[in-house]
């Protein structure tokens, strides 16, 4: 009993050791701007090829269970643009428009169960593949990013089982999901307010306005939330500390965040609305459209986990700087 537990506190000083090697290598980088961090991290796996192959591995089942996910979702917004822009129905006699009012209670009659079922689909499946592969992305570009070009791929796949715990990413991103989920109900609530107000310009600028500032907000504190994850998976804090500690460090950077989370969001978007495009004028995406488009997603998604794992590393030299710089301050005041 005292050999297994001699060799487990060694095993865990040497982890320590290399990890806080591992973050002087990296604090000794340059500073760097929202180019520079797009750049870097799109060189991170021409230093190593083999974390393309990782990434191919990893995000297989998050690709299968998304591309269920996408193809049920995908059809649910068709047919919601479908009942919202119908033609107004008329008889021999007089024609009758359908209110905004009478749109929302057929979506809500016609699709309400297919949203509650996307729900759980991907809180059961795609949000728990997600994180996992977000974890064993961020661990093992992290290692990349401090320079050890000598990590096999056995290593970068049993790494991040040894060196980090599930559970405490796993509460940091339900935090997350809830403030999104919480704001992007705030931003629904102000589109639908929008279109029921169609006929009163006064009201539809007001929403309008709100709407654009609140999705503003979202994109801000969703760099915030991205990277509290990641300190979650490499410092070891989580929930409510986590993302505590990545608006802390984050003052100053915001707006590089906000830009960051941009590119991803337009990635996005310009997929969805290409998909959709096809959808409605073709009755259906297609198998070959959807798993393109998902492909693309897992692609962005690996990207962007990498972007906030140098983002993070970046804003944290940048506090520890100024850090510096108000200590030698207050200590050169001292000596005059």
């Amino acid at each position: 009993m005292a050999t297994a537990r001699t060799a487990t506190v060694r095993l865990w000083t040497k982890n320590f050791k290399k990890m806080k090697m591992e973050n002087n290598q990296i604090m000794m980088k340059e500073k760097l701007g929202f180019f520079g961090i797009l750049k870097e991290a799109l060189t991170i796996p021409c230093k190593n090829p083999k974390f393309i192959i990782l990434t191919f591995l990893t995000s297989l089942p998050l690709f299968c269970a998304m591309l269920i996910h996408e193809t049920i979702f995908q059809q649910t917004l068709i047919e919601t643009a479908k009942i919202s822009t119908q033609k107004p129905f008329c008889d021999q006699f007089f024609c009758y428009n359908m209110q905004p009012m009478d749109v929302i209670k057929q979506l809500i009659e016609v699709v309400s169960h297919r949203f509650l079922l996307l729900g759980l689909l991907y809180l059961g499946m795609v949000h728990l593949l997600d994180l996992l592969n977000t974890i064993k992305t961020i661990n093992s570009a992290s290692v990349i990013y401090a320079g050890e070009k000598s990590m096999n791929l056995k290593d970068m796949l049993y790494r991040p089982i040894k060196e980090a715990t599930f559970g405490g990413p796993l509460i940091t991103s339900l935090y997350a999901l809830l403030l999104a989920s919480l704001t992007l109900l705030g931003l629904v609530s102000l589109a639908t307010q929008f279109y029921t107000s169609s006929k009163n310009i006064l009201f539809m600028v007001v929403f309008g306005v709100l709407f654009i500032a609140l999705l503003t907000k979202y994109l801000e504190w969703t760099a915030i939330w991205n990277m509290g994850l990641v300190i979650s998976i490499l410092e070891g804090k989580h929930g409510d500390v986590a993302l505590g500690v990545s608006a802390y460090l984050s003052r100053g950077s915001r707006r590089r965040g906000l830009f960051l989370v941009l590119v991803f969001f337009v990635w996005r978007l310009a997929l969805r609305v290409s998909c959709l495009y096809v959808g409605w004028h073709e009755g259906g995406s297609g198998i070959v459209v959807t798993a393109t488009q998902v492909c693309l997603v897992c692609l962005e998604n690996v990207i962007k986990w990498v972007v906030f794992m140098i983002y993070f590393y970046d804003c944290k030299k940048r506090f520890l700087e100024k850090k510096v710089d108000v200590e030698d301050g207050r200590a050169a005041e001292n000596v005059k």
